[in-house]
């Protein structure tokens, strides 16, 4: 008897992401007491005008870059603010595992609609399992996708750092349900609050890393996370506080077929230093996207608003 053959490693890097084109962007109170990179809009309908701009802009530069882009439209009712920013609710993995995510503001929890996934499916994947975390908001436990996980996909290592969206127990949960280890610290901005999401401190591609190392405060812990970044193969690439707070670490590296993309902003690229853009350059052509209106009032960047799709192919 011939055994099946074992399923292929998940690459670190996708070649197709999912967007979601907003409805109703704008500033959400709900989220903006644990999230210190939100403004107040002067004029919400001016906000969604610029946002669906930008979106526009960022999904057609990674098409012609060779990415493959699904795009789902949200829907204006209810009006979800942040649906611009899917990965906080789902990823997809190699194995054909779908997981959905248990989020801290009430009026974010309908962004998880079934519409959306079948867009994904629609664009030729398939899913085999779905690992649904949601019920953990009964027990106000929080874990928010990508955002609160930064995934080593290939080596299956899970970097969280701890804060009102990201609960130690949830993060078990996935640690078992997926097979990743955990490594777990606390991070502090430079107002001294727990940075919430770990997406805006650090990020890994295929071969390097992005870290702002400031941002833990305990050293041995930073020593740990960096440590643990280089044994894995990855070179590391220290950022700063006030360019954690450009989002220079909320970037997002892809694999389309004509070579690997690294995709940020462009208030991101501009505040590295020509050493540091060296660095992202040599692994990678260089997608800085226009998104200030987004980060601006929504505190998130590109990598926020892209959610990879490693699914098996139909």
């Amino acid at each position: 008897m011939v055994s099946p053959a074992p399923p292929a490693q998940e690459p670190q890097s996708a070649a197709a992401v999912l967007m979601v084109r907003p409805a109703q962007f704008g500033f959400n109170p709900e989220t903006a007491p644990s999230n210190a990179f939100q403004s107040p809009q002067r004029d919400p309908s001016a906000a969604q005008a610029a946002a669906l701009r930008e979106f526009d802009a960022l999904a057609g530069r990674l098409e012609r870059m060779g990415v493959a882009v699904i795009v789902a439209d949200d829907t204006p009712v209810p009006a979800k603010p942040d649906a611009i920013f899917p990965n906080n609710w789902v990823s997809f993995h190699r194995d054909g595992t779908v997981v959905r995510y248990p989020m801290l503001a009430a009026n974010r929890r309908c962004e998880r609609r079934e519409e959306v996934l079948e867009a994904v499916m629609a664009g030729g994947y398939r899913a085999s399992r779905t690992v649904d975390l949601s019920h953990r908001e009964a027990q106000t436990q929080f874990l928010e996708g990508t955002g609160s996980l930064v995934l080593d996909r290939v080596n299956h290592v899970a970097y969280a750092a701890l804060s009102p969206r990201t609960d130690l127990d949830v993060l078990g949960e996935f640690g078992q349900l997926l097979d990743y280890e955990l490594v777990v610290f606390d991070s502090l901005d430079a107002r001294g609050k727990p940075v919430y999401h770990t997406n805006v401190l650090m990020a890994i591609g295929a071969r390097f890393a992005v870290l702002c190392g400031e941002a833990i405060g305990n050293r041995a812990h930073r020593a740990a996370v960096a440590e643990k970044l280089r044994a894995t193969g990855h070179e590391v690439l220290e950022i700063s506080l006030g360019q954690m707070q450009r989002f220079a670490a909320n970037l997002l590296e892809l694999a389309p077929t004509g070579g690997n993309v690294i995709a940020l902003s462009t208030t991101a690229w501009e505040s590295l230093d020509a050493a540091q853009k060296r660095t992202l350059e040599g692994y990678g052509g260089i997608l800085a996207a226009d998104v200030p209106v987004i980060e601006a009032v929504g505190g998130g960047g590109v990598r926020c608003m892209l959610a990879e799709i490693h699914l098996p192919r139909r």
